[in-house]
């Protein structure tokens, strides 16, 4: 299989502070996360003045104001922040990213020639929005949060309309709630998108812990995008449902060890590593007893004993009724030699 790319997700936890994105960006980067990525949003162009947080919103952002308009207006990344941040994100050796949530965002990001377009769950359904990144003609990961397989299908049918190949969109299973329930997770459907929907599939995870990204890879997710944060105490909407750097740390470990316990042909046989053990732990056949030289061998005057450097047990058919050229004694290994 190729490599899974995993994207460490900052999304709005910088806070809206500069050196907070600079430390998440280095965070991504010495955790081998591959891509960090943010969230570019002009907040009138994506939420009405009179829209109410969700729960979760509410929940982790300490104030008495309900807006998302109030509460994401904060948390725009600057878009005269974009040139030092892209920079610095290859001085530490990982690649810039971020999902656009308005035309507007959209337009700047083009211009900023990224490798592949997110598009995040909630505008799975903005016909508009989907035909703009139609017309990009670039590969696209698209979240399904909240979604449906017919409009998951939608989806696919306005971004492939100008040309687009299927084999340019990842399609990523994803439940859109902060945390998500362990219950709610229903892994199988992003195998059952693969299988519908003939796209390559992936995982974004809002669970807490690293486990389900990781059972994502062995059923096949070759994306996995995961949020994280300096610290899960800091106030904002995705801090709480985040990684701490140390656990991304050792969920892109545990995803690469995944990785290579699922590769090879799938053909059984002794691996390399464990060619040298097997005599050690297989047996051989010894005489369960002191037998003299010209005795014929019974089915009870055999054993099975390690090492296997003599005859396999396997062959203990063979044995019965032949006679000894030479004296044994009790658990000596018997060898064709000593046969006749």
């Amino acid at each position: 299989m190729s490599r899974v790319l995993i994207i460490a997700e900052a999304g709005v936890n910088h806070n809206g502070d500069y050196n907070t994105a600079r430390k998440l960006i280095k965070a991504a980067s010495d955790s081998g996360a591959d891509v960090v990525k943010f969230q570019t949003f002009k907040t009138e162009k994506i939420v009405s003045r009179s829209a109410k947080k969700a729960n979760y919103q509410s929940k982790y952002c300490d104030s008495d104001d309900n807006s998302q308009f109030t509460m994401l207006k904060k948390l725009e990344l600057p878009k005269e922040w974009y040139k030092d941040l892209i920079q610095y994100a290859k001085e530490c050796k990982i690649s810039f990213q971020s999902t656009a949530f308005d035309r507007e965002s959209l337009d700047f990001l083009n211009g900023l020639n990224f490798n592949f377009f997110k598009i995040p769950s909630g505008e799975i359904t903005n016909k508009p929005f989907l035909q703009e990144i139609s017309k990009l003609n670039r590969p696209v990961v698209l979240s399904t949060g909240m979604s449906c397989m017919k409009e998951i299908s939608d989806a696919l049918t306005i971004l492939t309309s100008r040309g687009l190949s299927r084999d340019d969109v990842t399609v990523l299973h994803c439940n859109t709630e902060y945390p998500t329930p362990m219950k709610d997770v229903n892994l199988k459907a992003m195998l059952n998108i693969r299988d519908q929907m003939k796209v390559n599939i992936g995982y974004s995870d809002h669970t807490l812990g690293i486990e389900v990204p990781i059972a994502a890879v062995a059923l096949g997710a070759i994306i996995i995008e995961k949020h994280f944060t300096l610290d899960r105490n800091m106030e904002g909407p995705d801090h709480n449902a985040s990684l701490e750097p140390k656990e991304l740390k050792q969920m892109v470990i545990s995803i690469r060890n995944i990785e290579l316990a699922i590769s090879g042909t799938g053909k059984k046989k002794p691996s390399p590593s464990e060619e040298k053990n097997i005599k050690s732990v297989r047996k051989s056949l010894h005489v369960a007893r002191d037998i003299k030289k010209g005795e014929n061998i019974g089915a009870n005057d055999l054993i099975s004993l390690r090492p296997g450097t003599g005859i396999s047990p396997m062959e203990i058919d063979k044995l019965i009724g032949m006679k000894l050229k030479v004296n044994l004694n009790k658990h000596d290994i018997i060898n064709w030699n000593n046969l006749e």
